[in-house]
């Protein structure tokens, strides 16, 4: 058996399930801590399903804290960002075009030294070990606990950022979190050290938030190994999620994605999840979130890590409707919704209220909205499907018919049909979908890299690619034989000479509930 869970801003969900199978599933208030709230749901779902925690053989947590955490400014390390890279990338110094507070709430300092490379792996400079001392020496002095370090297409040659560690590290000292940018972001120097700054920012808060998720485990009882859901709806270890902090950033929506996946039996299809505060719209291609092709923004800051695209809007369960119903959200009762609501004993209105109103829910106090006016009801979720649909359309890359599931518990406040997209899907189980996405996740490896391809070479160096994914999917913990590759892109770099290509392959396969993840086997899972 395993245990998927799933933080949102509401609610957090736990579904226990044995193989595919959903033995018992629970709704719990999210508590500030968000320990809290996953306490509260394990001790629910013991309660309906009284289980052996020593039965359980892994637990799947997916939570947008640190995305929130980055978002509000709050525990965020005294940052460090030192690039390598000079004669060249002087003109636009690191964290470039950063809100002024985020920077002050990283309390964020740059350095620029020699070293890089070119993409087909020449030099532009020698590493200086003196320049490389001289730099975290003042960083002693100013207080930094975090450092990120970024070097001119490293995803091609990582040695100038390996090299540059080992000398920060023998000056600042072993406890000194640094996050390299090879291992975080893509090639596009700018947008891979702000990824990378951004992830060392949050590793002091990872280690917290991880040692308060095992300690909520182990005060359960249960002792199995404790994954976190990736951005790509794959899992990572808990090693793997102190290091890289980032990569839990959009988990809440590929849960959503992949658990509606299972459940619809549809590979490809648009996913509407609807939670307490907000809307998230995404497209599943062969049972996977859609990636965003362009940079993403987290916080005003341009990056290039790996994101779901995915569209939000400010519509959920507990989003506030005015007294005419014309606007609905994207203010929001949130964690509140079971106090605030009216159908729950409060005074405010909110979308869950609407949705009882209608007949399309049964949740609460039925009678506290009898007196709500029918046109205010009818207009707000027909203010609801119109945004919902518009954002649906805002997802579509073709005009080919496109399937439309709905899952989370917000989802009741949607009718059976779209303006344009005609009918919803909404299967079984929709309100835990989150969770099933977790519980069910797989585990990835992955190679993107930029080639010079020569005559001859091209299969060669795919084939390469493949088998590299492939082994780092195993070395993540999954079992050999469910590996398979699910992406596979050649993209040619015209602005480059030697006929660079980069190439990206993504494999996949099941956990190994037997042998566990290791984290040297996770630097594959990027």
């Amino acid at each position: 058996m395993r245990i998927g869970i799933d933080v949102g801003g509401t609610n957090t969900d736990a579904v226990l399930m044995d193989g595919t199978t959903v033995i018992g599933h629970v709704k719990h208030s999210t508590s500030k801590d968000i320990t809290g709230g996953i306490g509260g749901a394990l001790t629910a779902l013991q309660q309906q399903y009284s289980f052996s925690p020593s039965a359980v053989q892994a637990v799947m947590i997916g939570t947008t804290h640190f995305l929130n955490a980055l978002i509000e400014q709050r525990g965020l390390a005294p940052t460090a960002a030192l690039r390598l890279g000079l004669p060249a990338t002087a003109a636009l110094p690191p964290m470039v075009g950063w809100p002024r507070d985020l920077v002050s709430a990283v309390q964020g300092r740059h350095y620029l030294a020699h070293g890089g490379h070119e993409f087909d792996g020449r030099r532009i400079s020698p590493l200086d070990p003196d320049e490389i001392r001289r730099h975290a020496a003042d960083m002693a002095r100013s207080g930094t606990r975090s450092v990120a370090i970024s070097s001119v297409f490293s995803p091609v040659n990582l040695e100038c950022e390996a090299a540059a560690a080992e000398i920060v590290r023998q000056e600042l000292g072993p406890d000194v979190a640094i996050s390299l940018s090879h291992e975080i972001g893509r090639v596009g120097l700018l947008q891979r050290e702000n990824a990378t700054i951004i992830n060392a920012a949050l590793r002091e808060l990872a280690d917290h938030i991880v040692d308060g998720l095992a300690s909520s485990l182990v005060e359960h009882g249960i002792a199995a190994p404790l994954y976190l859901s990736q951005n790509d709806g794959t899992l990572m270890d808990i090693e793997y999620a102190r290091r890289y902090p980032v990569a839990t950033f959009a988990s809440g929506p590929t849960n959503s994605m992949r658990g509606a996946a299972v459940l619809s039996g549809l590979a490809s299809c648009a996913v509407i999840d609807i939670g307490g505060t907000t809307t998230d719209v995404g497209v599943l291609t062969n049972g996977f979130p859609r990636e965003a092709t362009t940079e993403v923004t987290v916080a005003g800051v341009r990056t290039n890590f790996r994101m779901p695209d995915v569209f939000s809007i400010g519509i959920g369960g507990g989003s506030l409707v005015d007294a005419d119903g014309l606007t609905v959200g994207p203010e929001s009762v949130g964690y509140e919704l079971g106090s605030r609501a009216l159908v729950f004993g409060g005074d405010t209105l909110t979308a869950t209220d609407i949705a009882v109103a209608a007949g399309l829910a049964d949740v609460g106090d039925r009678s506290a909205v009898a007196h709500l006016d029918r046109g205010l009801v009818s207009t707000a979720l027909d203010r609801i499907s119109r945004r919902v649909a518009d954002a649906v359309e805002q997802m579509r890359t073709t005009s080919d018919p496109l399937s439309v599931v709905a899952v989370g518990g917000g989802s009741v406040l949607l009718e059976h049909e779209l303006p344009g997209l005609g009918t919803v899907i909404r299967p079984e189980r929709f309100d835990v979908a989150n969770a099933i996405g977790a519980a069910i996740a797989q585990v990835s490896g992955e190679v993107d890299r930029v080639e010079a391809v020569r005559d001859g070479r091209r299969q060669i160096l795919a084939d390469d690619a493949r088998q590299e994914a492939i082994d780092r999917a195993v070395a993540a913990g999954a079992r050999p034989e469910s590996v398979q590759i699910v992406e596979f892109d050649e993209v040619p770099i015209p602005y480059l000479p030697g006929n660079a290509t980069r190439i990206r392959v993504k494999a996949v396969g099941d956990l190994a509930l037997h042998s566990g993840l290791v984290s040297t086997g996770q630097e594959g899972s990027r």
